[in-house]
């Protein structure tokens, strides 16, 4: 028996009106297009035609009023990603979920619906909420420590485990004419921990999947746990080869001190692409589109994101690694915060150079058609990566320019499909399926 050929793995970011905040000036359409369902069926089947393994939405339960930005999540994931997968077929979704103000039985109960309505095709990225703002918008109380988010993330995914397997028809005894099913197909998991009491079982049958593919994403050392044990798509920042290599190792080291088999991971980290017919009109692209408006813009906003005095400052001096680590207590994501710290930790970059190799926080690629397929395939080669999450800087017109250029160049050199085969997700990324023995182990 000989394996399938390893094949690249693309998702496509499709929130409102793209990633970066001050392209929308930019992009094609109008503001209305944020709160219309036919704008997201229109980037669906964009992403669609360019055979991307799903469609990725980040969420965040509360409306950022900055006047000056625009909102950057608006529908709500889930209800919006079944609506899609009725509209649109084969392609993924993953929908942002937070483990901090959910129920395990209320997540467990619609991502189990939406996973059998979509055949298989939904992805749930856990996330634990930072935001002071999300927690005004679920009662009075304040914002739990960060330790305490992540010890509740992951007892939430263990009782959601629990639950998505807890009713199998697959079960059933010999059912009697006189018996419509086999109630013992179903098994209450009676989970009493320090967060969650549930008695279950859960209403909804097991799925095509097991359950949904876990998505997870975040650096620190809480999310790292939360990533060995549960993640199966990891969503991170990954700016270098060496510093891809370390984060993925250290990932795949924790799970299998967690008991776990590391080859049901994924590193799918973002990617922003900037397009060009030459490289230095994707650096004047990239100067407009982050409103900097130039290279010295740039190095400016460097200097101003990072808390560095702007007298003397010599955008041409290596920068010291160690100044950047973000502070494991603030309040904001730390893992995402990592990645430039990481990238400086294995290469000597000056100011003027780190600009050009992240936005967003996401690795930045720049260049002609050719280039970025290039630089896309270099860290999948080796295996640091196992694909990647495209960030388009405006939606739909970067998607559009990706498709259309750089696609056939991944086609051609055949590291990418050049049709949809697999009908679910955990068959299209080559995942295990759970078992049913309470979702704790993992079939091979």
């Amino acid at each position: 028996m000989t394996s399938a050929k390893r094949q690249l793995h693309l998702n496509v970011g499709i929130n409102t009106t793209g990633y970066l905040a001050n392209a929308w000036r930019y992009r094609t359409g109008d503001r209305h297009d944020i709160n219309n369902p036919e704008y997201y069926r229109r980037l669906t089947e964009l992403a669609h035609r360019g055979l991307f393994d799903a469609v990725f939405f980040s969420d965040h339960p509360a409306l950022m009023t900055d006047p000056n930005g625009r909102p950057f999540h608006t529908i709500d994931p889930l209800i919006l990603c079944t609506a899609l997968a009725a509209q649109v077929p084969d392609i993924g979704f993953v929908a942002t979920m937070s483990s901090t103000y959910n129920s395990p039985y209320n997540l467990a109960r619609r991502t189990q619906s939406a996973d059998i309505i979509s055949g298989g095709r939904l992805i749930i990225n856990i996330v634990s909420s930072f935001n002071p703002n999300v927690a005004a918008n679920f009662g009075a109380a304040p914002l739990p420590p960060r330790s305490e988010r992540y010890a509740k993330a992951s007892e939430f995914l263990d009782v959601a485990k629990r639950l998505w397997s807890s009713w199998d028809p697959a079960r059933e005894g010999e059912i009697p004419d006189d018996r419509f099913w086999d109630a013992a197909s179903a098994q209450a998991i009676d989970h009493s921990g320090d967060y969650f009491t549930v008695k279950g079982p859960l209403n909804v049958p097991v799925g095509p999947q097991g359950h949904p593919v876990i998505a997870q994403a975040g650096a620190s050392e809480g999310g790292i746990d939360l990533a060995a044990r549960h993640g199966e798509i990891i969503y991170c920042n990954i700016l270098s080869r060496p510093a891809g290599q370390a984060f993925g190792k250290k990932v795949k080291d924790r799970a299998v001190a967690f008991g776990r088999d590391p080859s049901g991971i994924r590193i799918v980290p973002g990617l922003v692409v900037i397009l060009g017919k030459s490289r230095d009109e994707a650096l004047r692209k990239h100067e407009l589109f982050s409103g900097t408006g130039s290279e010295d813009g740039l190095i400016a906003r460097f200097v101003k994101d990072n808390g560095i005095d702007p007298d003397g400052f010599d955008p041409d001096a290596v920068l010291d690694a160690e100044r950047f680590i973000p502070d494991a207590n603030r309040i904001q994501a730390v893992g995402m915060g990592l990645g430039l710290s990481d990238l400086l930790a294995h290469e000597k970059l000056t100011a003027r150079q780190a600009v050009r190799r992240s936005e967003g926080h996401h690795r930045l690629v720049l260049g002609t058609p050719e280039e970025v397929a290039d630089a896309i395939i270099d860290l999948w080669a080796d295996g640091t990566v196992d694909g990647y999450t495209l960030q388009p800087p405006r939606a739909p017109d970067d998607i559009e320019e990706f498709v259309a250029n750089v696609v056939p160049i991944l086609q051609d050199r055949g590291v990418y499909r050049t049709a949809y085969e697999q009908e679910t997700i955990r068959d299209r990324y080559g995942l295990p399926y759970p078992l049913n023995d309470g979702g704790d182990a993992w079939a091979v």
